[in-house]
Protein backbone atom coordinates (compact mmCIF):
# COMPACT_ATOMS: atom_id res chain seq x y z
CA UNK A 1 0.00 0.00 0.00
CA UNK A 2 1.31 3.44 -0.88
CA UNK A 3 1.80 5.96 1.87
CA UNK A 4 1.71 9.75 1.74
CA UNK A 5 -0.60 12.56 0.86
CA UNK A 6 -1.72 11.11 -2.47
CA UNK A 7 -4.05 8.58 -0.83
CA UNK A 8 -5.09 10.69 2.13
CA UNK A 9 -2.66 9.31 4.70
CA UNK A 10 -0.61 11.86 6.62
CA UNK A 11 1.54 9.12 8.24
CA UNK A 12 2.87 11.29 11.06
CA UNK A 13 6.10 10.26 12.81
CA UNK A 14 4.32 8.67 15.78
CA UNK A 15 2.12 6.50 13.55
CA UNK A 16 3.07 3.06 12.27
CA UNK A 17 6.02 0.72 12.73
CA UNK A 18 9.35 2.31 13.70
CA UNK A 19 11.76 1.18 11.04
CA UNK A 20 14.72 3.50 10.43
CA UNK A 21 13.33 6.66 8.87
CA UNK A 22 10.11 4.66 8.25
CA UNK A 23 11.85 3.05 5.31
CA UNK A 24 10.82 -0.43 4.12
CA UNK A 25 11.68 -3.47 6.26
CA UNK A 26 13.41 -6.32 4.41
CA UNK A 27 13.84 -9.39 6.61
CA UNK A 28 14.98 -11.54 3.66
CA UNK A 29 18.67 -10.65 3.44
CA UNK A 30 19.00 -12.53 0.18
CA UNK A 31 16.57 -10.10 -1.47
CA UNK A 32 18.13 -6.76 -0.58
CA UNK A 33 17.76 -4.15 -3.31
CA UNK A 34 18.90 -0.82 -1.92
CA UNK A 35 21.59 1.82 -1.76
CA UNK A 36 21.67 1.75 2.06
CA UNK A 37 20.99 -1.17 4.40
CA UNK A 38 20.31 -0.40 8.07
CA UNK A 39 21.40 -3.14 10.48
CA UNK A 40 20.60 -3.31 14.17
CA UNK A 41 23.29 -4.80 16.41
CA UNK A 42 21.68 -4.82 19.87
CA UNK A 43 24.70 -6.28 21.68
CA UNK A 44 26.16 -4.81 24.88
CA UNK A 45 28.03 -7.65 26.58
CA UNK A 46 31.30 -5.86 25.79
CA UNK A 47 30.63 -2.99 28.20
CA UNK A 48 32.93 -2.38 31.16
CA UNK A 49 30.63 -0.14 33.17
CA UNK A 50 27.00 0.69 32.40
CA UNK A 51 25.15 -1.66 30.07
CA UNK A 52 22.01 -0.78 28.11
CA UNK A 53 23.24 -0.17 24.56
CA UNK A 54 21.33 -3.30 23.53
CA UNK A 55 18.35 -0.95 23.36
CA UNK A 56 20.19 1.50 21.10
CA UNK A 57 18.91 0.25 17.72
CA UNK A 58 15.30 0.32 18.88
CA UNK A 59 15.68 3.83 20.33
CA UNK A 60 17.48 5.25 17.29
CA UNK A 61 14.88 3.77 14.95
CA UNK A 62 12.06 5.31 16.96
CA UNK A 63 13.86 8.66 17.07
CA UNK A 64 14.45 8.53 13.32
CA UNK A 65 10.72 8.66 12.68
CA UNK A 66 10.89 12.35 13.67
CA UNK A 67 12.67 12.91 10.34
CA UNK A 68 10.28 10.84 8.22
CA UNK A 69 7.85 13.45 6.92
CA UNK A 70 7.51 11.91 3.48
CA UNK A 71 10.27 10.52 1.28
CA UNK A 72 10.64 13.46 -1.10
CA UNK A 73 13.88 14.52 0.55
CA UNK A 74 14.82 17.12 3.13
CA UNK A 75 15.56 20.67 1.98
CA UNK A 76 18.40 22.45 3.81
CA UNK A 77 18.20 26.21 3.29
CA UNK A 78 21.79 26.82 4.43
CA UNK A 79 23.20 24.45 1.82
CA UNK A 80 20.39 25.12 -0.67
CA UNK A 81 20.30 21.37 -1.17
CA UNK A 82 17.69 18.65 -0.95
CA UNK A 83 19.12 15.62 0.83
CA UNK A 84 17.92 12.01 0.61
CA UNK A 85 15.47 12.39 -2.25
CA UNK A 86 13.39 9.38 -3.22
CA UNK A 87 16.13 8.15 -5.55
CA UNK A 88 18.16 7.06 -2.47
CA UNK A 89 16.81 3.64 -1.60
CA UNK A 90 17.11 2.82 2.10
CA UNK A 91 15.92 -0.44 3.61
CA UNK A 92 15.95 -1.66 7.19
CA UNK A 93 17.28 -5.21 7.56
CA UNK A 94 16.15 -5.49 11.16
CA UNK A 95 18.53 -6.84 13.78
CA UNK A 96 21.25 -9.43 13.83
CA UNK A 97 20.37 -12.22 16.22
CA UNK A 98 22.02 -11.87 19.62
CA UNK A 99 22.72 -14.94 21.75
CA UNK A 100 22.90 -13.83 25.39
CA UNK A 101 26.34 -14.27 27.01
CA UNK A 102 27.86 -15.55 23.75
CA UNK A 103 30.02 -12.80 22.29
CA UNK A 104 31.48 -14.83 19.44
CA UNK A 105 28.15 -16.17 18.19
CA UNK A 106 26.53 -12.74 18.46
CA UNK A 107 29.44 -11.08 16.65
CA UNK A 108 29.30 -13.75 13.94
CA UNK A 109 25.62 -12.98 13.39
CA UNK A 110 26.38 -9.26 13.07
CA UNK A 111 29.14 -10.06 10.57
CA UNK A 112 26.66 -12.14 8.54
CA UNK A 113 24.31 -9.16 8.33
CA UNK A 114 27.03 -6.78 7.16
CA UNK A 115 28.23 -9.31 4.58
CA UNK A 116 24.67 -9.57 3.25
CA UNK A 117 24.49 -5.80 2.81
CA UNK A 118 27.86 -5.73 1.04
CA UNK A 119 26.86 -8.63 -1.22
CA UNK A 120 23.83 -6.57 -2.28
CA UNK A 121 26.11 -3.57 -3.05
CA UNK A 122 24.34 -1.57 -0.34
CA UNK A 123 26.11 0.75 2.09
CA UNK A 124 25.98 -1.03 5.47
CA UNK A 125 24.93 1.22 8.35
CA UNK A 126 25.07 -0.62 11.65
CA UNK A 127 23.41 0.74 14.80
CA UNK A 128 24.83 -0.63 18.05
CA UNK A 129 25.11 -1.86 20.60
CA UNK A 130 28.41 -1.27 22.30
CA UNK A 131 31.56 -0.48 20.34
CA UNK A 132 32.61 -4.12 20.18
CA UNK A 133 30.09 -4.54 17.34
CA UNK A 134 32.60 -2.71 15.16
CA UNK A 135 34.78 -5.84 15.29
CA UNK A 136 32.42 -8.02 13.21
CA UNK A 137 31.56 -5.04 11.01
CA UNK A 138 35.22 -4.64 10.02
CA UNK A 139 35.71 -8.41 9.63
CA UNK A 140 32.96 -8.42 7.01
CA UNK A 141 35.07 -6.19 4.73
CA UNK A 142 37.87 -8.72 4.18
CA UNK A 143 37.11 -8.99 0.46
CA UNK A 144 36.28 -5.32 -0.17
CA UNK A 145 39.68 -3.75 -0.74
CA UNK A 146 41.71 -1.37 1.46
CA UNK A 147 40.15 1.52 3.38
CA UNK A 148 40.90 4.03 6.14
CA UNK A 149 38.90 4.26 9.38
CA UNK A 150 37.60 7.52 10.81
CA UNK A 151 36.78 6.98 14.48
CA UNK A 152 34.88 9.74 16.31
CA UNK A 153 34.97 8.82 19.99
CA UNK A 154 35.95 9.88 23.50
CA UNK A 155 38.05 6.74 23.97
CA UNK A 156 40.87 5.22 21.93
CA UNK A 157 39.54 1.64 22.22
CA UNK A 158 42.99 0.27 21.44
CA UNK A 159 43.37 -2.29 24.24
CA UNK A 160 45.01 -5.47 22.96
CA UNK A 161 44.00 -7.98 25.62
CA UNK A 162 42.94 -7.68 29.24
CA UNK A 163 42.32 -10.83 31.31
CA UNK A 164 41.83 -12.75 28.08
CA UNK A 165 39.25 -10.32 26.70
CA UNK A 166 40.02 -9.37 23.09
CA UNK A 167 36.55 -8.59 21.74
CA UNK A 168 35.10 -6.13 24.26
CA UNK A 169 34.27 -2.49 23.66
CA UNK A 170 37.79 -1.39 24.59
CA UNK A 171 39.35 -3.52 21.83
CA UNK A 172 37.76 -2.67 18.46
CA UNK A 173 40.26 -0.19 17.05
CA UNK A 174 43.17 -2.51 17.88
CA UNK A 175 41.39 -5.39 16.16
CA UNK A 176 40.68 -3.13 13.17
CA UNK A 177 44.28 -1.92 12.91
CA UNK A 178 45.43 -5.56 12.75
CA UNK A 179 43.48 -6.17 9.54
CA UNK A 180 45.67 -6.02 6.41
CA UNK A 181 42.97 -4.14 4.48
CA UNK A 182 42.76 -1.33 7.07
CA UNK A 183 45.35 1.20 5.93
CA UNK A 184 45.24 3.42 9.01
CA UNK A 185 43.02 5.21 11.49
CA UNK A 186 42.14 8.82 12.22
CA UNK A 187 40.92 8.85 15.83
CA UNK A 188 39.13 12.09 16.73
CA UNK A 189 37.67 13.34 20.01
CA UNK A 190 39.93 11.25 22.26
CA UNK A 191 40.11 12.94 25.66
CA UNK A 192 40.42 12.75 29.43
CA UNK A 193 40.99 9.43 31.15
CA UNK A 194 40.86 6.62 28.61
CA UNK A 195 40.38 2.89 29.02
CA UNK A 196 43.54 2.52 26.92
CA UNK A 197 46.88 2.79 28.73
CA UNK A 198 49.81 4.85 27.45
CA UNK A 199 51.29 1.80 25.73
CA UNK A 200 48.11 1.47 23.69
CA UNK A 201 48.52 5.02 22.39
CA UNK A 202 52.11 4.25 21.44
CA UNK A 203 51.02 1.05 19.68
CA UNK A 204 48.25 2.91 17.86
CA UNK A 205 50.67 5.48 16.45
CA UNK A 206 53.09 2.74 15.41
CA UNK A 207 50.22 1.02 13.58
CA UNK A 208 49.34 4.17 11.64
CA UNK A 209 46.95 6.11 13.86
CA UNK A 210 46.49 9.88 13.88
CA UNK A 211 45.07 10.74 17.32
CA UNK A 212 43.36 14.06 17.99
CA UNK A 213 41.55 15.38 21.04
CA UNK A 214 38.43 17.55 20.94
CA UNK A 215 40.52 20.65 21.60
CA UNK A 216 43.01 19.77 18.87
CA UNK A 217 40.14 19.09 16.45
CA UNK A 218 38.55 22.44 17.30
CA UNK A 219 41.82 24.26 16.74
CA UNK A 220 42.10 22.71 13.28
CA UNK A 221 38.48 23.18 12.19
CA UNK A 222 36.50 20.68 10.11
CA UNK A 223 38.22 21.29 6.76
CA UNK A 224 41.78 20.95 8.08
CA UNK A 225 40.70 18.02 10.22
CA UNK A 226 39.18 16.20 7.27
CA UNK A 227 42.31 16.93 5.23
CA UNK A 228 44.34 14.76 7.61
CA UNK A 229 42.61 11.66 6.22
CA UNK A 230 44.70 10.25 3.35
CA UNK A 231 43.51 11.72 0.06
CA UNK A 232 41.33 9.52 -2.16
CA UNK A 233 41.26 6.73 0.41
CA UNK A 234 37.90 5.01 0.92
CA UNK A 235 36.71 5.61 4.48
CA UNK A 236 34.77 3.59 7.03
CA UNK A 237 33.17 5.76 9.73
CA UNK A 238 32.72 4.49 13.28
CA UNK A 239 30.94 6.97 15.55
CA UNK A 240 30.67 6.43 19.29
CA UNK A 241 27.92 8.66 20.67
CA UNK A 242 30.16 9.45 23.67
CA UNK A 243 32.26 11.56 21.30
CA UNK A 244 29.60 14.19 21.98
CA UNK A 245 29.45 16.15 25.20
CA UNK A 246 27.15 14.39 27.68
CA UNK A 247 25.34 17.71 28.08
CA UNK A 248 23.73 16.88 24.71
CA UNK A 249 24.20 13.08 24.72
CA UNK A 250 23.85 11.71 28.26
CA UNK A 251 22.35 8.42 27.07
CA UNK A 252 25.54 6.39 26.91
CA UNK A 253 27.40 3.96 29.12
CA UNK A 254 30.67 5.85 29.54
CA UNK A 255 30.03 9.60 29.27
CA UNK A 256 33.07 11.86 29.12
CA UNK A 257 32.73 15.61 29.60
CA UNK A 258 34.40 17.97 27.18
CA UNK A 259 32.99 16.36 24.07
CA UNK A 260 31.90 17.66 20.69
CA UNK A 261 28.78 19.63 19.93
CA UNK A 262 26.54 18.73 17.04
CA UNK A 263 27.88 20.92 14.23
CA UNK A 264 31.51 20.11 14.99
CA UNK A 265 30.87 16.49 14.08
CA UNK A 266 28.35 17.20 11.34
CA UNK A 267 30.70 19.55 9.47
CA UNK A 268 33.54 17.03 9.71
CA UNK A 269 31.31 14.29 8.29
CA UNK A 270 30.12 16.60 5.51
CA UNK A 271 33.71 17.30 4.49
CA UNK A 272 34.65 13.62 4.59
CA UNK A 273 31.59 12.65 2.54
CA UNK A 274 32.55 15.23 -0.09
CA UNK A 275 36.19 14.11 -0.24
CA UNK A 276 35.99 10.33 0.11
CA UNK A 277 34.06 7.23 -0.84
CA UNK A 278 32.29 6.07 2.33
CA UNK A 279 32.24 2.28 2.45
CA UNK A 280 30.47 1.68 5.75
CA UNK A 281 29.19 3.30 8.93
CA UNK A 282 28.49 2.20 12.45
CA UNK A 283 27.04 4.30 15.25
CA UNK A 284 27.39 2.80 18.69
CA UNK A 285 26.94 3.16 22.45
CA UNK A 286 23.50 4.79 22.53
CA UNK A 287 22.07 3.54 25.85
CA UNK A 288 18.68 5.24 25.92
CA UNK A 289 17.67 4.46 29.49
CA UNK A 290 20.21 6.99 30.80
CA UNK A 291 18.46 9.79 28.88
CA UNK A 292 14.77 10.11 29.70
CA UNK A 293 14.46 13.02 27.25
CA UNK A 294 15.32 10.83 24.26
CA UNK A 295 17.63 13.53 22.89
CA UNK A 296 20.64 11.19 22.62
CA UNK A 297 18.74 8.86 20.30
CA UNK A 298 17.43 11.84 18.32
CA UNK A 299 21.01 13.10 17.95
CA UNK A 300 22.10 9.66 16.70
CA UNK A 301 19.28 9.46 14.16
CA UNK A 302 19.88 13.03 12.98
CA UNK A 303 23.62 12.44 12.52
CA UNK A 304 23.02 9.23 10.56
CA UNK A 305 20.37 10.69 8.27
CA UNK A 306 22.38 13.84 7.59
CA UNK A 307 25.55 11.85 6.90
CA UNK A 308 23.66 9.63 4.45
CA UNK A 309 22.32 12.79 2.85
CA UNK A 310 25.85 14.15 2.38
CA UNK A 311 27.13 10.85 0.98
CA UNK A 312 24.45 10.54 -1.68
CA UNK A 313 24.42 14.25 -2.50
CA UNK A 314 28.12 13.83 -3.35
CA UNK A 315 27.11 10.92 -5.60
CA UNK A 316 24.69 13.15 -7.49
CA UNK A 317 21.37 12.40 -5.76
CA UNK A 318 19.71 15.82 -5.69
Amino acid sequence: MAHGYENGRLDLPFVGIATFGKRPYQPDWGQLDADVAIIGAPFDFGTQWRSGARFGPRAVREASTLFSFGHAGAYDHEDDATYLPGSVRIVDMGDADIVHTDTEKSHANIETAVRAALAAKALPVTIGGDHSVNIPCIRAFDTQGPFHILQIDAHLDFVDERHGVRHGHGNPMRRAAEQPYVTGLTQVGIRNVSSTAREGYEDARKMGSDILSVRQARALGPQALAARIPAKSPVYITLDIDAFCPSIAPGTGTPSHGGFLYYEVLELLQQVAQNHQIVGIDLVEVAPDYDPTGSTAILAAQILLNTLGFIFHAKGHR
